[in-house]
């Protein structure tokens, strides 16, 4: 191991912070989220401050950025109307889920600039998308803003309670998911992302 070098957050930049944490904790899931504003625009974002809370209920959680301070659509629209679409990205959806991260006005629909199909959900009414195989119907559970340390608003901790499970049965077997036909990727800083790698076992103490 090589010496270590020490910060305080007040010795780093706003942006110094953010490559420092992105860069280190890698790799990130990636939520594709799906929502519906209140006048029927459907929005759909990536996000990779994203996992998993707990099972029991099924819960996850995503971290929203704002823009000075205003919730972004996502969280404008789960804020509204109490439900969303949670999709994992994989190698075979990537560059579309790529495409929906364009800054779009709120009376515009990601599905217009992406090929991404939408399909009726059966719980909520926030369509899911057809080109991911695995989604996650979901409900507001809980929310909290965060506030740095000049007080303002900088970003939306959304907690959504599964409603409805989608997942192809190509990849599903005996109650569970195969990895490497699912394909998932995850995000690391800049433009990069991961595959799945090699994957080793590590038994638990006893």
């Amino acid at each position: 191991m090589g010496n270590k070098l020490d910060f305080s957050p007040e010795e780093l930049t706003a942006k110094e912070k953010k490559k420092f944490l992105i860069g280190s904790v890698i790799p990130r899931p990636i939520a594709l989220v799906s929502t519906k504003s209140d006048s029927g625009v459907v929005n759909v974002a990536p996000f990779s401050y994203f996992t998993i809370v707990t099972y029991n209920p099924p819960i996850f959680s995503i971290a929203v950025q704002r823009t000075d301070g205003k919730p972004k659509d996502t969280s404008r629209n789960i804020f509204e109307n109490k439900e969303a679409v949670i999709h994992i990205v994989d190698t075979d959806n990537v560059e579309e889920a790529n495409i929906t991260s364009t800054l779009l006005g709120p009376d515009d629909s990601e599905l217009n600039i992406s090929n991404f199909t939408s399909v009726q959900s059966k719980k909520v009414a926030v369509p899911g998308l057809k080109e991911t195989k695995v989604r996650f119907e979901t409900e507001l559970y809980d929310s909290m803003i965060i506030y740095n340390e000049e007080n303002n608003a900088t970003a939306d901790l959304i907690l959504l309670k599964v409603k409805h499970y989608h997942i192809d049965e190509d990849i599903y077997h005996d109650g569970y998911i195969d990895p490497l036909k699912l394909k998932a990727v995850s995000r690391l800083a800049g433009n990069d992302y991961a595959e799945i790698g090699e994957i080793f076992t590590v038994e638990r103490p006893k």
